[in-house]
């Protein structure tokens, strides 16, 4: 009787131990998808927080290069005026010098 007993007991913790297996591969598997999609998400978080700093640069380096550029065409305006303006009195404090010397 006891070779049954026996037996019997090892027939159950057998099948326990089978049922424990599936259970921890299934938890394995489970863990390991987990690990998988939680990677996904993460590459493509970086991927989003990558492409909005590219975006974010380009448009300041945009913002920027407008600037830059209006603040060029304003300095070439003001001094192309300032130049005129001059060479306007240069122009006329000479044909004052030459009418004083002239005597006119």
């Amino acid at each position: 009787m006891r070779f049954v007993h026996f037996g019997s007991f090892v027939l159950l913790a057998s099948l326990a131990t089978g049922v424990i297996a599936q259970d921890v591969k299934k938890d394995l598997d489970k863990v390991g998808h987990d690990t998988k999609t939680a990677t996904k998400d993460t590459a493509h978080e970086v991927s989003r927080d990558t492409k909005k700093a590219y975006h974010k640069t380009a448009d300041g380096t945009e913002k920027a290069y407008d600037k830059t550029a209006s603040g060029t065409r304003k300095a070439y305006h003001k001094t192309t005026h300032e130049s005129a303006k001059a060479y306007h009195k240069t122009v006329d404090a000479t044909k004052k010098a030459a009418d004083t010397v002239e005597g006119k």
